[in-house]
């Protein structure tokens, strides 16, 4: 998970950009990175850490010009300390590309051997994006075959790209020249939106991951970009869409409602915080059958997620609502933190609780999910030392029980506290007196009914269903041989080939 994007503009796009990227901020905390393009010429900064760390004045007066991309990112394939991963990717032919990519590429290795022997293109790091960076280069080389490029000739090269790769992906690119590139893959897995703006040097259009990225910008949104569909923007701002994917459907990733985007987005139709309140109201019913609501003194949400799902439930179930625990907002979020080692060492200095709201009393916790187990034991180990007497746990989703391997990094069973153990051996790895999950099919009718035009969704996590049909246990094994490599920063190879930070240059 990543969040990406995309500017052609009037007027310089650097701080548009930046301000862009500080709106995605949750949806990547390991790396930031911008590309700006000045005529013909490309200008570039990425380092790892936040947004605002990695920029700073000197390097924003680096990033001259009106068309540009920008990218936050999350690892899930290759090395989380290599700053040669952070995104933007950069490759000189043809005509010059530089690529951004939100999702993960499933038949990532068969395509990296497919690019040395048969395209005879070279990949220099271990992530998906710069493959899929060069299978584009690849496929608009060979459409236009040395010709002026048309938009025509994109679309052809997006058609091409289906063809080849497989998985998830959202993906903004800039065509040295010529303008920016945005396509979703056809099931339209990982979102991306489309809006227009105004400045005083003219029109603006924008792409980002989540619509609050256009909202926050004041971009109007227009429309996601549909399941296969490629959008060129050229220099002019004029916007070109074409379907390119021969058997779209929109079935978007069902983890981003329930916890990875913000809840004042609107994502595929679907407002991402009613998707919550809804999540809260089919829980109730299954709070209701597990556990007395005269049981429960107080409903605590886990922060930030599951606050919307914790109001509704505690709406419906007339139990006081309270704030137990205070985050500490300086803290990343520690589910995106690349190492168990690292994440169970962040719980408890992520959150504080307020004492006077546990002692003495039965505490239902509401938490959006729960993957691996380690934070949710911490959090029913502090509502005990606070003084709780009992300590109830409900999820607003069902049990993660599979691997992820469409940009979420969860894609080891062995990490899931849900795999192979039923609720009741969850509840005593966990340590709570009562453990309520959402059913998968309450989760999927909650979010679906507030669009009747989706086809699903993926809840390969929670239902083992891989929409992409190409999904086996040797895959998935495969795929966990390329995941994040969380050894010590000091020990990576530093070696780069790619475009240069402007510093450097």
């Amino acid at each position: 998970m990543c969040g990406i994007v995309g500017v052609v503009s009037k007027a310089p796009v650097n701080q548009l950009i930046y301000d862009g990227l500080l709106l995605l901020q949750h949806r990547g905390q390991d790396a930031a990175g911008i590309v700006t393009q000045q005529g013909r010429k490309f200008f570039m900064h990425k380092a790892k850490g936040m947004v605002r760390d990695v920029f700073r004045t000197r390097n924003m007066r680096a990033l001259p010009g009106n068309v540009g991309l920008g990218q936050v990112r999350y690892p899930t394939a290759g090395n989380a300390f290599s700053e040669d991963e952070a995104q933007p990717f950069y490759v000189n032919a043809p005509f010059g590309l530089v690529l951004s990519h939100n999702g993960n590429l499933t038949n990532a290795a068969e395509l990296k051997a497919e690019l040395f022997t048969t395209d005879h293109r070279h990949i220099n790091t271990d992530s998906d994006s710069e493959v899929l960076l060069n299978v584009l280069a690849h496929e608009l080389e060979k459409t236009t075959r040395g010709l002026p490029l048309t938009p025509a000739d994109v679309f052809a090269a997006v058609r091409g790209v289906h063809k080849r790769i497989k998985g998830s992906y959202a993906v903004v690119a800039l065509i040295a020249g010529h303008g920016l590139l945005a396509f979703r893959d056809p099931f339209g897995i990982r979102p991306l939106c489309l809006g227009h703006g105004q400045n005083d040097s003219g029109s603006t259009v924008m792409v980002a991951s989540e619509s609050v990225a256009l909202e926050g910008t004041a971009h109007q949104f227009e429309r996601d970009i549909a399941p296969g569909e490629a959008v060129f923007v050229d220099m002019d701002g004029k916007v070109h869409a074409e379907q390119c994917a021969e058997h779209p459907q929109l079935m978007p990733c069902i983890f981003e409602f329930v916890y990875l985007a913000r809840p004042d987005s609107v994502l595929d139709g679907i407002s991402v915080y009613q998707a919550r309140l809804n999540l809260g109201e089919t829980l109730a019913k299954r709070v209701v059958s597990t556990v007395p609501p005269n049981e429960i003194d107080v409903i605590i949400p886990i922060p930030e997620s599951s606050r919307p799902s914790a109001t509704q439930l505690a709406h419906l179930l007339g139990i006081p609502y309270r704030e137990g625990f205070v985050k500490n907002r300086y803290v990343g979020r520690t589910f995106i933190m690349p190492g168990q080692g690292v994440r169970k060492k962040s719980v408890r200095q992520k959150l504080n609780v307020i004492a006077s709201e546990f002692k003495g009393r039965n505490v239902l916790l509401v938490d959006d999910s729960i993957v691996r187990g380690t934070t949710s034991r911490e959090i029913v180990q502090m509502a005990r030392d606070a003084g709780a007497k009992k300590v109830y746990l409900a999820s607003a989703a069902p049990p993660v029980r599979y691997p992820n391997v469409y940009g979420i990094d969860m894609p080891t069973a062995a990490e899931l506290v849900a795999h192979d153990r039923t609720v009741e051996e969850i509840r005593l790895a966990i340590g709570c007196d009562a453990l309520i999950y959402q059913d998968v099919e309450g989760m999927k009718r909650a979010i679906g009914s507030l669009n009747g035009k989706l086809d699903g969704f993926d809840a390969s996590c929670f239902d083992g269903v891989y929409i992409t049909g190409d999904i086996t246990p040797e895959s998935i094994a495969k795929m966990n041989a390329q995941r994040v490599d969380s050894s010590e920063e000091g020990d990576v190879d530093v070696s780069r080939l790619a475009l240069p930070n402007p510093q450097e240059a």
